[in-house]
């Protein structure tokens, strides 16, 4: 399990994350904003997190992207070393359809369109942080909040798969170390 905690001057989060959930002992998801508590519930419950988030903030899209910083960074220390690297899922809920594909191989990247620049820009800020490249493609859907659910589903279904412990390194180039030189 690995905790974190950010405090700025506009949010303060305490946020707890392991690979596994108890299955009597749902996610605990407090932030004030519905909707947020909603998708952190749902990403874990996907992904098969163990999920605690305790956290307030002076305006929305301040509290939505920094608990998605808090979890891309606490998550990242949750790769398991030989971890499958990849997944992939598709998601259809009534009239949404997304697909989402993740790399948890350490390079940080996003591709994706949502109804929603807030929750574009929470599924971008957690992939960052997690250094992860994610993908998000949304084929069709009218709903702004079945498109969301549906990729925050798509997104933790594809973690899901990412984050299993694998039988070695999955990557031509071998195990990737990085080091900082410090002079003397």
């Amino acid at each position: 399990m690995t905790r974190i905690r950010r405090e700025t001057r506009e949010t303060r989060i305490l946020l707890e994350v392991s690979r596994t959930s108890v299955a009597d002992a749902p996610p605990e998801i407090r932030t004030g904003d519905d909707f947020l508590d909603h998708m952190l519930v749902t990403l874990a419950r996907y992904a098969g997190l163990g999920l605690t988030v305790e956290a307030t903030g002076d305006l929305r899209h301040h509290l939505v992207e920094d608990v998605a910083i808090a979890l891309g960074t606490a998550l990242r220390e949750e790769i398991p070393a030989r971890a499958e690297r990849f997944g992939s899922a598709l998601v259809p809920m009534d009239e949404a359809l997304v697909q989402a594909a993740i790399d948890v191989g350490g390079r940080p990247y996003w591709v994706g369109r949502l109804p929603s620049n807030l929750y574009e820009h929470f599924l971008q800020s957690f992939a960052v942080n997690l250094g992860a490249t994610l993908h998000v493609r949304v084929i069709r859907g009218r709903d702004r909040h079945h498109v969301v659910e549906a990729a925050v589903k798509a997104t933790g279904l594809a973690l899901r798969q990412a984050l299993r412990e694998g039988d070695g390194v999955f990557s031509t180039k071998g195990a990737v170390s990085l080091t900082l030189d410090e002079e003397s």
